[in-house]
């Protein structure tokens, strides 16, 4: 009977594992992140860094920005993905935003936002790549602390990307969340798209 039990325990200890393993496969908790909250007091004393250069960088002093100076009194989209340079990143998500920023001005938006767990001088060379640095607010969270604190963060260590995030999207207005979504996967890419998010303004 003992060594049934343990059987299937490993077993399902296996199972685990192989899912884990797998990028299509959802191993997501429950994101602290929901309609209602405050997105600052959700993340207190967490900072972002602002896309930049190097020399911009060191001439900053390496400042950071509250998350207070990006939500307070402002109506915002704010998105984040796996990862700088990575494929639906780069080919889908970031492309969705710069394509529909004109609508999101329309809207009343203060600005649309992309946040990765990423240094900012990566996020920074990867935003210029795609052209989007004049449509789009890039910034990293180069520690993961937002998107642990957020319960938004994601082990991609099967892709050899290492602690990362989910792919979500949310609509903020004065600090407070309005709509979120969260994709299954960070794979995928069905409602965490400009037009989904314009659809919940």
């Amino acid at each position: 009977m003992a060594m049934s039990i343990l059987k299937l325990r490993n077993l399902s200890a296996l199972r685990s594992a192989a899912n884990s393993a797998r990028i299509g496969v959802s191993s997501r908790g429950f994101s602290k992140l929901a309609e209602g909250t405050d997105i600052t007091s959700a993340a207190p004393g967490v900072s972002l860094q602002k896309a930049r250069s190097w020399d911009e960088g060191v001439s900053s002093k390496f400042s950071t920005t509250p998350l207070s100076d990006i939500f307070k009194g402002k109506k915002v989209v704010i998105f984040g993905l796996p990862g700088a340079y990575t494929g639906v990143c780069s080919q889908q998500h970031v492309p969705s935003y710069k394509s529909h920023i004109d609508k999101f001005k329309a809207k009343g938006i203060d600005s649309v936002i992309c946040v990765s767990v990423n240094d900012p001088y990566a996020i920074n060379g990867w935003a210029e790549k795609l052209g989007a640095k004049d449509a789009i607010e890039f910034y990293g969270d180069f520690d993961g602390k937002f998107h642990k604190s957020l319960g938004l963060d994601k082990d991609l260590s099967a892709a050899l990307l290492g602690p990362r995030s989910e792919r979500w999207s949310a609509y903020v207005e004065d600090g407070k969340v309005k709509a979120v979504n969260v994709e299954e996967a960070p794979s995928d890419f069905k409602v965490t798209g400009a037009e989904v998010i314009l659809g919940q303004i």
